[in-house]
C-alpha cells in the first residue's frame, strides 16, 4: 500500500537577513509574498512564504530567516537544489536579468530533455530555473518586475544529495507512490502518477559532494502534498509500518503536517492541501498582516514587538 502523495507542497529553507530575503524573492524572482508568519518553534523568528497569487500548494518556498546566521554548506544528507518551472524559451531572459542584477549564475546545462539555469540567492541557496518541455498550465503570480511570459509558474523539482540513493528510492517508490521516470549519470528522477512540473524529486548520488552542514543558504525540509486529513492519516500509518519514525499529525493552521527523516538524512514532511493560506486574510491581501496560529494569538503584541521590521 502506498501513500497518495500528489507532488511537492512546499520547501522550507534557512536564510539570514529577512529584508534581503524578501527583496530577492519578490523583486528579483517575481514571486508573491503570500504569508508573513513566525517559526512556531521559535516565535521570535519570521516564517516567510513566497508563491503564486493564490498561494497554491506546489509553488510555496518558505524561509526561516535568522539575522546574522552563518552560512551552511549544501551537501549530502540535504535537499541540494530547488528548481522552478519557467516557460520554454525564457532562459535567455533570465540569464540577462540575473546578470544585470548581479545574481551569481552558472552556465545553462542540459538535464534529461530540459534546459536548466543554476543560480544562487544572497545566502548561497542553490536554485534552478527549468525550461520544462512538459506542459505547465499554472499561472504566474502577477509581478511588476517580471513579465508574465517569462515568469515562474511554481516548483519544477527538488534535488536531494545522497551518498547512497537505494534506501531513499525505496521510501519514494514503496511507500510514497513515486516511480523512477528517468536516469542520467549520478541523477535519477522520480515522479508520482504521470508526473508534471511541481511533482518531481531527483536523487543525486555523487561521491564528490561534501557532507551538508545546516545554516543560512541550506534547505531545512521538503514537504509533499496530500489532498486532505484522511490521506494524511493514511500516509502516516503506511510510513510508520514501513519502519520510519513519523511524528504525530501537527496542526500548522494553514495545513496539517507529519514529519519523518528518510534514510539518506533529508527531513520530509507531508502536508495537506487545505485549509490553505486564505483562512486569516483574503487572497487579495495575502502577506499583508502577521499570521499567527491560534495558540500564539494571545501573544501577538509581544511577538510583533520582537520581530524586525521588513519594510
Amino acid at each position: 500500500m502506498q501513500a497518495q502523495v500528489t507532488g511537492l507542497h512546499h520547501i522550507t529553507a534557512i536564510a539570514s537577513d529577512p529584508r534581503q530575503n524578501l527583496d530577492f524573492y519578490t523583486r528579483i524572482l517575481g514571486l508573491r509574498f503570500v504569508k508573513k508568519s513566525v517559526n512556531q518553534d521559535d516565535p521570535g523568528t519570521y516564517h516567510l512564504y513566497y508563491g503564486d497569487y493564490a498561494a497554491s500548494p506546489g509553488t510555496i518556498l518558505t524561509f526561516f530567516p535568522w539575522a546574522g546566521l552563518p552560512r551552511g554548506r549544501s551537501g549530502t544528507g540535504q535537499a541540494w537544489a530547488t528548481a522552478f518551472s519557467v516557460p520554454d524559451g525564457s532562459l535567455s531572459y533570465w540569464m540577462e536579468r540575473l546578470k544585470k542584477l548581479g545574481v551569481p549564475q552558472q552556465p545553462v546545462e542540459q538535464r534529461f530533455t530540459e534546459e536548466v539555469l543554476p543560480f544562487t540567492d544572497p545566502d548561497g541557496l542553490r536554485l534552478e530555473l527549468v525550461a520544462a518541455d512538459e506542459t505547465d498550465p499554472r499561472l504566474a503570480a502577477p509581478s511588476k518586475d517580471v513579465p508574465a511570459g517569462f515568469a515562474i509558474r511554481g516548483f519544477h523539482s527538488s534535488t536531494l544529495a545522497l551518498t547512497d540513493s537505494t534506501a531513499t528510492a525505496q521510501v519514494l517508490t514503496a511507500s510514497m507512490g513515486y516511480t523512477m521516470t528517468n536516469q542520467m549519470g549520478h541523477r535519477a528522477r522520480y515522479s508520482p502518477g504521470t508526473g508534471r512540473p511541481g511533482t518531481h524529486v531527483d536523487l543525486l548520488t555523487d561521491p564528490a559532494l561534501p557532507r551538508g552542514l545546516s545554516g543560512a543558504g541550506t534547505i531545512h525540509h521538503v514537504a509533499f502534498r496530500v489532498t486532505d486529513d484522511a490521506q494524511e492519516v493514511a500516509a502516516r500509518e503506511i510510513l510508520r509500518k514501513s519502519g520510519l519514525s513519523v511524528s504525530p499529525v501537527i496542526d500548522r493552521a494553514y495545513f496539517k503536517s507529519i514529519y519523518y527523516r528518510e534514510p539518506g538524512g533529508v527531513l520530509f514532511e507531508i502536508a495537506t492541501d487545505g485549509p490553505g493560506f486564505a483562512i486569516d486574510e483574503p487572497v487579495d491581501q495575502l502577506g499583508t498582516k502577521l499570521g499567527l496560529p491560534p495558540h500564539l494569538e494571545p501573544h501577538r503584541a509581544e511577538i510583533e514587538a520582537a520581530l524586525p521590521k521588513l519594510g
